[in-house]
């Protein structure tokens, strides 16, 4: 398993030893749990309670690429500023197929708060949904225009004080040089390492590999702007000519390389959840295979994949099973559900919300703009008044879009969506591997497997069970395999392998 590190320390009260001291123990945390760390993220004096941390949101885009499967933080709290925004995160690494681990809580603080987060992505989905078609109606405008609508813009541009696009003379070349580079048969990383002994370098941060990629195929720098299904050629200057981008694309298209991975079917859902009872250990997936070539697979303590540990490995089919059915049953006891849905509620009562301030600004914005209509329906009008006009109009739409931001961000759910939310769990499609994650990610906090028996903790006040396999010996689950099922080769077929 690959992982980064990310780690933060805010300006107010901690300092470079803060940061010093997480790593350290997150390195510790993955070198017990034989996890290969190939990066850290570091956001220096940032508070978790901004978006605008550069190497957090580098870490996101970085999650695409499909280079780390997790990623290990000191505690929670150094990911992300609240729960909502921590389920908004974990949505898009979980679809990228990363996890977030923390190094000093095997239980979460505030377990109840993760059950929460998976409750709050579907409803994410929603927001999204309706935040696109609001994004588009306020944005349409602009960019029929041609206009940033606020998107940064690539290197060798900037914007002007009408929001449009205008060349960086300065920069310029330096994009000129990356074409005309790789067009005479100069590799992307032969590029980057020349701009490196140069110093060039892009707000700050050095043109490696992947953003020397974007700006070879980035549209704009023939002058092509497109937002949604529109594009317009010619909308903005043109830093490339067509021909040299052309030729571009040609050379890429036979360069192409393998896709990037995707996720297995036979993905290991209790990954990061499952830890040996032994030694604490994290236990991930293996493939084994048989004499007569047949695969068989099964989680293994990582220290005991270095004989430090004498942990028996365990099914993957019959562990996960098993706490699948225990999930479901937790999910059809109604007492259960209701005292959750009234926990949850509470939980996010205590939670500021954003989408309050953002409605009275819009409010009154509205208020001027009724004023000043009904002032023109009495003929007061002039290019003032029109241009008061536009501008409360502009600032009514950006409003709009902020709120539904914010309503995606932290949104306030009644008793009765979380109780609807919570029962919709039993409705989930466990034939899937999405829809048994999906039941794992949002009821267990961690599962720590003994030789007799194993404990499941839910992220429900952080309770405990305790299942002994003498228990599932004399229940219908033997079927599934058990520490006493005949073996066969290999000792496949039980629960156990030596």
């Amino acid at each position: 398993m690959k992982a980064v590190i990310y780690a933060r320390f805010s300006s107010e009260k901690q300092n470079e030893a803060s940061i010093e001291g997480q790593l350290r123990e997150c390195m510790d945390y993955a070198n017990f749990n034989s996890i290969d760390v190939i990066g850290n993220y570091i956001d220096r004096a940032q508070s978790a309670k901004t978006d605008h941390r550069p190497e957090f949101q580098k870490m996101i885009k970085d999650s695409y690429k499909h280079a780390f499967d997790c990623i290990i933080v000191w505690k929670l709290d150094r990911f992300a500023r609240n729960r909502y925004d921590s389920a908004y995160y974990k949505n898009v690494l979980k679809k990228n197929g990363v996890r977030v681990i923390s190094a000093k809580e095997s239980i979460s603080q505030g377990a109840d708060g993760i059950l929460l987060e998976s409750i709050l992505e579907g409803y994410a989905e929603y927001y999204s949904a309706e935040l696109s078609e609001k994004v588009k109606r306020g944005m349409t405008e602009n960019a029929l225009k041609a206009k940033s609508n606020g998107v940064r813009p690539p290197f060798g541009y900037y914007v002007d004080d009408t929001d449009h696009y205008q060349i960086d003379e300065t920069i310029s070349p330096i994009i000129k040089e990356i074409f005309n580079l790789y067009v005479d048969g100069v590799k992307i990383t032969e590029i980057a390492a020349r701009l490196k002994e140069r110093g060039v370098k892009n707000r700050g941060y050095e043109l490696n590999y992947n953003a020397i990629f974007r700006i070879l195929t980035n549209r704009k720098y023939i002058g092509e702007y497109k937002f949604g299904e529109t594009v317009i050629p010619n909308a903005i200057p043109a830093i490339i000519d067509e021909q040299t981008f052309n030729a571009v694309q040609q050379r890429m298209a036979r360069n192409k390389k393998a896709p990037a991975r995707h996720r297995s079917e036979d993905d290991y859902l209790l990954t990061t959840k499952l830890f040996c009872g032994k030694c604490g250990a994290m236990m991930t997936g293996e493939i084994g295979t048989s004499k007569t070539s047949k695969q068989y697979r099964y989680y293994k303590c990582n220290r005991a994949k270095k004989k430090a540990c004498d942990k028996k490995t365990v099914k993957k089919e019959w562990m996960e099973e098993i706490v699948l059915d225990e999930i479901k049953d937790l999910l059809a006891n109604d007492d259960i559900i209701s005292e959750l849905a009234d926990r949850i509620y509470e939980l996010q009562m205590q939670e500021d919300n954003a989408a309050t301030s953002i409605q009275a600004q819009l409010t009154g914005v509205e208020t001027k703009l009724n004023n000043l209509v009904e002032a023109i329906t009495q003929g007061i009008y002039s290019s003032a008044t029109k241009k008061a006009l536009d501008e409360l109009e502009e600032r009514k739409r950006n409003l709009e879009i902020e709120l539904f931001e914010a309503q995606m961000r932290n949104p306030v759910l009644t008793k009765e969506q979380i109780l609807f939310a919570l029962y919709n769990f039993r409705k989930i499609d466990i034939s899937t591997q999405e829809g048994k994650q999906r039941l794992i990610d949002g009821f267990v906090n961690s599962i720590y497997l003994y030789d007799d028996h194993f404990v499941v903790t839910y992220n429900y006040k952080g309770q405990s069970k305790t299942v002994s396999f003498e228990e599932l010996n004399s229940s219908p689950l033997t079927s599934k395999g058990s520490p006493n099922a005949n073996k066969s080769e290999h000792s496949c077929s039980g629960l156990f392998f030596m």
